[in-house]
């Protein structure tokens, strides 16, 4: 825990000591950072199947009652009667629709329901999706709850996290989440760096691509290939 939290002392020193006097990234016009690493959600442990015909009635069902009354009729009366496999189905692909608003009220019709309380897979899911559409505030409050449940974020989601910063260029902030990984516990995977040295060298700040280029030594297999890879 001490050796995470001195590196990431490291890292954040060395970031503040590149932009000190400079205009930040985010505010920069000439600075573009994006993050479009992958045009669909990463793939959940229990995606593994196609869509069951249940699910996707319900899928069609909400998309036509979106915005009215009626949707929360459908999750009580249909999304509930699904199998759990069903409904986490029918998030993703509402997810993969980019469907905002109905994934937040499935979200939040099922995370209260027994047996999804634990699901990280959907905060992180939310968060993906809340970053690609760069509602970084409600990203943050997601990431808040689902601590304040009793929730410990694992590396997805706080991989998420840091991609959602990154998405309206928040570099400092991604960096802090980066250090905040380190010291809960949770190691970084190929992910986590190649989301933050592409995205870092795509900003100009190379010393600290480099650093984090270091750092992959500790954490991935075969470190030279993926460094080259990159």
């Amino acid at each position: 825990m001490m050796g995470s939290l001195m590196n990431y002392q490291r890292t954040v020193f060395n970031f503040r000591s590149i932009v000190n006097g400079k205009p930040s990234v985010g505010s920069n016009p000439g600075v573009i950072i994006t993050c479009g690493l992958r045009r669909s959600p990463r793939k959940s442990l229990w995606r593994s199947r196609v869509l069951s015909k249940e699910a996707i009635q319900v899928v069609h069902s909400l998309k036509l009652a979106k915005s009215t009354p009626k949707i929360q009729h459908l999750l009580q009366s249909r999304l509930s009667r699904l199998l759990k496999v069903d409904v986490l189905d029918v998030f993703s692909e509402l997810h993969r629709q980019n469907e905002l608003d109905l994934c937040f009220q499935v979200f939040d019709f099922v995370s209260k329901e027994a047996g999804y309380e634990t699901e990280l897979s959907l905060y992180s899911d939310m968060i993906l999706l809340l970053g690609r559409n760069q509602l970084i505030g409600r990203a943050e409050e997601l990431f808040s709850q689902a601590m304040e449940n009793g929730l410990k974020p694992d590396t997805r989601m706080y991989t998420e996290m840091i991609g959602a910063y990154l998405q309206v260029g928040m570099t400092e902030k991604a960096m802090e989440t980066y250090g905040l990984m380190k010291a809960s516990g949770c190691a970084p995977d190929k992910l986590t760096f190649t989301i933050l040295i592409r995205n870092l060298e795509k900003a100009g700040l190379q010393h600290l691509a480099a650093t984090l280029k270091d750092e992959c030594v500790d954490y991935v297999d075969s470190p030279d290939k993926f460094i080259h890879e990159l």
